[in-house]
């Protein structure tokens, strides 16, 4: 790539001037290997305006590669189709483009300008190459027709005049044999001479047989032998000959049978068309398409290519292993030093994976990014897949020097392994990556084996995350509640909010499938608002319904991210102000663990609410840190009690422990004026013995399970153990 040129070093001359400099650059880059009868003066000229096509292309709004296309097609059109041409044009591009012509749109960043380039180039070389696809479609007809006219006036020339001969076999623009039926060679024109080296006497006087090469197709010499046996009059094929300096001649070849007047079987008629250029071109064309242009190893086409075969083998013993590689921080290269220097940390790392895989049936590619493939094929990949594997990770091992700085790169990486023709590319590789996730969730520099069960998983946690926003748009949550009980007279004081999702598919889902998803997604936030909105409008509801029952307090869950976004304030005073419900009938309940060493930035937002009359409750508690101390600066009027702590109630005798516990707790919480709810209450017993220990309401399956909201004062008073 050419050096970054700022604005203040280009060239102060003029437009054109830049631009026929460009084009005098181009033309003595390319003319030494073009076959255009032009001068290079002349060539100059001609590259002109397709410069300029070129620099327009580059400032173009919007940007639009079709002129760089049409570029690349008239340098086929100037006789310019040496594959070093192409080369060389998009060296001159890559090299002079920017420099010359980046110029005259100060608005166009130099980064852009680049990459517009990039992207030039390779319009350039598809021009190039739909331009000699044409130019060879014609030549090809013109051949076909010079074919028909070759083989039909050859044959009246054998049998009527040799004039006539001559003059299609001498003026031919492909090369022209003919051979006996013992494949002696007796006569070529000067076409084919040309195609061997010229000289005459390595042509003339050979058999056919000599020309046997290592890559002729199996078939080749089959049809040949029924050629000559009268067994089949023509036939066509790719071949491949050396040359007479030892260089290997591609052919479009075509054989005949020519008959003499009695249609019996003379002599053997060869029609060469010379495709080297052509292919050399296309084999090109097909690594830059196959190979990561930046580390040089197999790109997703080729590896996917390579995946389906092994997919597909068939056999008693054919199997293959696959190692999905992921580098474990290399965002993290990236923003600190940069992408250049990623780039080369790449390159290293491409070359000691390359290093792993050598053994037959092996290879590596890169997928993009910084994801890699190794793939290994055979009856043995049990094994192999994990030596490869660790093979891999030994070689990330020892440090890597880029900029003079070291760094260790780690890797995980997701082994599937498995017979070949029960699974599909895609499944494979999905089943890769899932368990390359589980391999850097599980602290990465480390491999895992795929699993079906935990893919299983994975796959319906994926499809949850999906359906999650059009959930909420298609009305699928709904809430049940639960009974907050007053244990000092029965009484129903308030209840829980607890959010269900009637999944199409899955049914009723619980909290615990699809709340860390909304999380993990931010769609936590719209939907705690979604089940604040409708929580407050029931207990409204239930107030206007019960009024002569005093007002009934309803609890709601706040999320980590619900505390961290600033709009949770507003959101829940317009909630209450829409509703008419009362700040104090409102409890907000966050767990001891979000606010583990919350700052007053956190804490913000919670005294607001408190200020206002709303409550908020430690729930959970005593499944963090339980730092008593801290409560003193909490803004919480309620401590929700882990049912961790009563569980041992549930038997009689109560365990001594755990009322000295509770006791303890309780008699804390009042004394720094803050009421105790107790969760998970199961047994008539547990909640007797809690009453006396003093805690001021609780709930549980003993009450009720949650439910519709039109049974929030039908308690079950029975014991759920």
């Amino acid at each position: 790539m050419a050096p970054e040129v700022t604005g203040s070093a280009v060239d102060p001359d003029g437009l054109e001037d830049r631009l026929r400099r460009f084009a005098t650059i181009w033309s003595r880059a390319i003319f030494p290997v073009t076959a255009t009868s032009m001068t290079r003066v002349e060539l100059e000229k001609h590259l002109l305006p397709l410069a300029r096509r070129l620099r327009e292309s580059l400032h173009a709004r919007p940007f639009d590669p079709q002129a760089a296309q049409r570029a690349g097609a008239a340098l086929v059109e100037a006789h310019c189709t040496d594959p070093e041409a192409l080369s060389r044009t998009l060296g001159v591009v890559d090299a002079y483009l920017v420099l010359y012509c980046g110029v005259g749109a100060p608005e166009q960043p130099a980064e852009e300008s680049r990459a517009r380039c990039a992207r030039l180039q390779h319009a350039v070389a598809a021009g190039f190459a739909q331009g000699l696809r044409e130019r060879t479609l014609a030549e090809q007809e013109a051949i076909a027709r010079s074919s028909l006219v070759a083989r039909s006036d050859a044959v009246q020339a054998l049998h009527a005049t040799e004039a006539r001969f001559r003059a299609v076999f001498e003026g031919a623009a492909i090369g022209i044999g003919i051979a006996d039926l013992e494949g002696n060679v007796l006569e070529v024109n000067e076409t084919l001479l040309r195609m061997f080296g010229g000289l005459e006497h390595h042509v003339r006087g050979r058999k056919v047989t000599d020309w046997a090469h290592p890559e002729d197709r199996p078939h080749v010499w089959d049809l040949y032998r029924e050629l000559v046996s009268g067994e089949r009059d023509d036939y066509r094929v790719e071949k491949p000959f050396f040359r007479n300096d030892g260089t290997v001649l591609w052919t479009n070849l075509t054989v005949s049978l020519l008959r003499d007047a009695d249609g019996r079987p003379e002599y053997q008629l060869a029609l060469m068309e010379d495709t080297t250029e052509r292919r050399l071109l296309n084999l090109r064309l097909r690594y830059e398409a196959t190979h990561d242009a930046l580390t040089g190893l197999p790109n997703r086409t080729l590896f996917f290519e390579r995946l389906e075969k092994a997919l597909s083998a068939t056999g008693d013993g054919a199997r293959f292993g696959l190692c999905y590689l992921d580098l474990d921080g290399f965002k993290a290269i990236n923003d600190s030093l940069g992408h250049a220097a990623g780039d080369r940390l790449l390159v290293e790392v491409a070359d000691r994976l390359q290093s792993c895989a050598t053994a037959p049936g092996e290879m590596v590619a890169r997928l993009g990014g910084d994801e890699f493939v190794a793939l290994t094929t055979g009856p043995d990949t049990q094994r192999e897949v994990d030596d490869l594997a660790t093979r891999i990770l030994g070689a990330l091992a020892s440090p890597i020097r880029v900029d003079g700085r070291e760094f260790t790169v780690r890797g995980s990486i997701g082994i599937v392994e498995g017979p070949a023709g029960e699974r599909t590319t895609a499944e494979v590789l999905r089943s890769a990556d899932i368990t390359m996730y589980r391999a850097k969730s599980a602290g990465g520099n480390r491999f895992e084996l795929a699993d079906p069960e935990a893919d299983a998983r994975a796959i319906t946690r994926h499809g949850l995350t999906t359906a999650l926003p059009a959930a909420l748009d298609r009305g699928e949550f709904f809430i049940e509640y639960q009974p907050l009980v007053h244990l000092g007279d029965g009484s129903v004081h308030g209840a829980e909010a607890l959010v269900r999702w009637c999944h199409p598919q899955h049914g009723v889902l619980g909290p615990d499938r699809f709340i860390p998803l909304a999380e993990h997604t931010g769609l936590i936030v719209p939907l705690g608002r979604w089940v604040l909105q409708e929580a407050v409008r029931q207990a409204r509801y239930w107030q206007k319904r019960h009024s002569d029952g005093g007002p009934l307090r309803i609890n709601v869950n706040l999320s980590p991210a619900q505390l961290h976004h600033p709009g949770l304030v507003a959101d829940t005073v317009d909630v209450l102000q829409r509703s008419g419900l009362e700040p104090g009938a409102l409890c907000l309940e966050v767990t001891e663990s979000a606010l583990i060493g919350a700052d007053e930035d956190l804490l913000k937002p919670l005294r607001q609410l408190a200020e206002m009359g709303v409550d908020i409750a430690l729930d959970d508690f005593g499944t963090g840190y339980s730092n008593l101390a801290n409560l003193r600066r909490l803004p919480v009027s309620v401590l929700k009690l882990d049912r961790s702590f009563t569980q041992g109630m549930q038997r009689h005798p109560a365990d001594p422990v755990d009322l000295k516990i509770v006791e303890g707790i309780v008699s804390l919480a009042h004394s720094l004026q803050l009421a105790v709810t107790v969760e998970g209450v199961e047994t008539g017993a547990q909640a007797e013995q809690l009453r006396e220990l003093g805690c001021d309401t609780a709930q549980g399956w003993y009450y009720a399970r949650p439910g519709a909201p039109d049974r929030i004062h039908a308690l079950v008073l029975a014991d759920a153990v």
